[in-house]
């Protein structure tokens, strides 16, 4: 129970809790899925996206944009809030190429957003940011490709795969488990598809994917692509299946072989009658 304390943003419960933040974590919750995941050579962002409805526009129904040339972001969560966050950021890039003549480290931006949701969780008369964002790109004259997240508290880090959203838990463990050091750039988009696809039940007409491969250099998949990785994926995961009866199968039949041959090789006793002394 809040017992009143989130009626205002600043006030703190009994036991350290600002229910105003808790409440952001909880619309970020509730939003579509996003996955980044960091390869060799390459940063990758996958998004759930809704379908439109019949007389919408779906090319105005997005949740990847770019901040610069060489910056991309994923947001979970009110889409609105995402729209207001990607201006702000949007004028610090540029802000930063008329200033310093060069354009922002991925890190630099990612705490200037962080920094933006951590000021609404301290300030009256405003409401924390209700989204958590993916943020990938290059730094200038580096080829290593980077992946942070923020969260409505103001918190950013690092990540080699990550995923914000509905079912995030899920999809993080399974990232756990398949994530490999150097991915190849085919290799992290198809681990991408996969991990949205644990929480994606209409398969590839709503998902979205954004690739970075240099600095600079981004490329969105066409639903074509798309939906022959999917298709690739169904079928390995068919394969798999198929082979996983066959075992169990292979395995019923040597069980009920070993349990005949026990069955036929039970010993008789014979009775014998001893010498007469």
């Amino acid at each position: 129970m809040s017992r009143s304390y989130d009626r205002a943003l600043t006030v703190f419960s009994p036991d350290g809790h600002l229910f105003q933040v808790d409440y952001a974590m909880e619309a970020v919750k509730r939003g579509t899925c996003a996955v980044g995941v960091r390869g060799e050579h390459c940063a990758v962002l996958g998004v759930e996206k809704k379908s439109a409805l019949q007389l919408q526009d779906p090319r105005t129904v997005r949740k990847v944009a770019m901040l610069d040339d060489h910056v991309c972001i994923a947001f979970a969560g009110l889409t609105a809030d995402g729209r207001i966050l990607i201006d702000k950021a949007r004028v610090e890039c540029q802000s930063y190429r008329l200033t310093v003549e060069d354009p922002v480290s991925i890190e630099y931006i990612t705490k200037h957003v962080a920094g933006i949701q951590q000021k609404y969780t301290q300030s009256g008369g405003v409401r924390p940011f209700g989204i958590s964002t993916l943020i990938i790109g290059f730094d200038p004259n580096d080829d290593k490709p980077r992946l942070y997240t923020t969260d409505p508290g103001g918190i950013y880090s690092a990540w080699k795969a990550c995923a914000i959203g509905r079912a995030s838990k899920t999809v993080r463990e399974f990232l756990e488990k398949n994530y490999t050091e150097k991915l190849s750039n085919d290799e992290a988009i198809k681990l991408t598809i996969k991990s949205l696809l644990e929480v994606v039940q209409t398969g590839a007409k709503n998902i979205e994917i954004s690739v970075m491969e240099s600095f600079g250099v981004v490329r969105n998949l066409e639903q074509s692509e798309i939906e022959k990785i999917v298709a690739g994926i169904e079928a390995e995961k068919e394969a798999e299946a198929e082979r996983k009866r066959q075992r169990i199968a292979q395995t019923q039949a040597g069980q009920s072989g070993m349990a005949m041959s026990l069955g036929t090789s039970t010993p008789t006793v014979q009775g014998g009658g001893g010498d007469d002394a």
